[in-house]
């Protein structure tokens, strides 16, 4: 038993952890916005907002998108930040490569909505897309980049534990695969990646995880069975400290007989496809994305 006056410390202590927990995530979320917004779309570019059963999304497309070929994006932003103005200027690319509409969702975000919210929010607005748009499941490619490209996995194997028809291919741009933090690049990259630091990716598990086992597959994608999955491709640099999530799982995945590419990006770093507008490398990686999605749906 502690003295009234301890406890009065605990809970002042306690009170600038959370003050310094939301001033983190807030100042996070604006900063990937604040990136995005240095680039302006082109004028042909189509931006629909849309409903999903209460969830916001909005659809994007060139005037060479063709309506029946679907891309569902999910963002990344460690499922704490990411939002359409982080997102447009990526997706819109890579549906001008891929010839394709994207579905740019707005999935629930932690510390407010931890898992499984954003797993949920994916496989409905996949449902949504079979469903309510009938688009047939060979004609959808879930992709998604960092957190979103874990997400992707992770949607691809939700869907396929539930016996839901599977999409033609999942793509996935640096996927966080490994919420343990086990990679050995964490170490090995930690001066190359600019962008990521190993603290920040553990506030941003914590928040997400919440009290959940970390190996959860629907959590960390690398620890489930990896068997029934449709053709997946990967995207990867080596300079970022999550490398090893895309090496480690897509080794696993080709174990389990899945059709994997896996492509690593020499002296690349964490999400430079979103520098396309800046960085040839970029779009140079999205054009191949663009071409590996126009042969899964044709």
């Amino acid at each position: 038993m502690v003295s009234k006056g301890m406890e009065s410390v605990i809970k002042l202590l306690k009170n600038n952890a959370n003050k310094e927990m939301e001033k983190r995530v807030e100042e996070s979320r604006k900063g990937l916005d604040v990136i995005a917004s240095i680039t302006k779309l082109p004028k042909d570019v189509k931006i629909e907002p849309v409903d999903i059963n209460g969830m916001a999304a909005i659809w994007i497309s060139v005037p060479t998108s063709n309506p029946d070929n679907i891309i569902l994006y999910l963002h990344g932003g460690g499922y704490i930040s990411g939002s359409f103005i982080s997102h447009q200027d990526l997706a819109m690319r890579i549906s001008r490569a891929a010839k394709a509409k994207v579905l740019l969702i707005d999935y629930r975000l932690a510390p407010e909505d931890p898992f499984p919210a954003a797993v949920e929010d994916a496989v409905k607005s996949y449902k949504w897309l079979i469903e309510n748009q009938k688009i047939n499941p060979n004609k959808i490619v879930i992709a998604g980049d960092s957190a979103g490209g874990g997400l992707t996995l992770v949607t691809l194997i939700k869907l396929r534990d539930d016996n839901i028809s599977l999409p033609a291919a999942g793509v996935c741009l640096s996927p966080w695969t490994d919420l343990t933090l086990t990679g050995e690049s964490y170490y090995r990259n930690a001066k190359a990646d600019p962008f990521l630091k190993y603290y920040d990716i553990a506030f941003m598990a914590h928040l997400y995880i919440g009290d959940n086992d970390p190996q959860n597959p629907y959590i960390s994608p690398l620890y489930a069975d990896l068997h029934g999955l449709p053709p997946i491709l990967i995207h990867v640099g080596t300079a970022e400290i999550i490398e090893d999530d895309s090496v480690r799982f897509a080794e696993k995945a080709k174990k389990a007989g899945t059709d994997v590419k896996l492509e690593i990006f020499d002296d690349m770093i964490h999400g430079f496809q979103a520098f396309s507008a800046w960085a040839p490398e970029g779009q140079g990686a999205i054009d191949k994305i663009g071409a590996y999605i126009q042969e899964k749906l044709s």
